[in-house]
């Protein structure tokens, strides 16, 4: 997904005030890695244990940085995709046009969201310690 959305982020960002339009191939690939992230993260969260190849407090916190910094990338894309065309409202698109523009950003927003969720989980099962250790004297 970040290999589609990022340039598309970067067009938004380069060419602010321009109208811009996804060609339909920009939009199913969106949708589809999108979609592909949710059923890898739910599938994920119901079946599928996270065990940390290891444990390292230093780890932990990187992993759970990366996961905060990565919806960052979901705030300003919707900043940018709102306050670019929040001028535009003077000549409001079809509701269909609407109806489906937000489900493209609820839909990226929402794996985003839960891809941080998923670093979250590695870092907290990266941070634990090991229960078969035994406790040193």
């Amino acid at each position: 997904m970040f290999w589609i959305v990022f340039p598309l982020f970067q067009q938004i960002i380069t060419h602010l005030g321009e109208q811009q339009e996804l060609s339909y191939s920009q939009q199913v690939a969106t949708i589809c890695s999108a979609t592909l992230l949710h059923v890898c993260y739910w599938t994920r969260l119901k079946w599928v244990p996270v065990v940390a190849p290891f444990h390292n407090l230093f780890v932990a916190h990187l992993c759970s940085f990366a996961s905060r910094v990565s919806f960052f990338f979901g705030g300003a894309l919707f900043s940018a995709v709102f306050f670019r065309h929040l001028p535009a409202l003077e000549a409001l698109p079809s509701f269909a046009r609407i109806a489906f523009g937000t489900f493209e950003v609820v839909i990226v927003l929402f794996a985003l969201f839960c891809y941080s969720q998923e670093l979250e989980r590695l870092a907290k099962a990266i941070e634990e310690p090991s229960t078969t250790a035994k406790p040193q004297d």
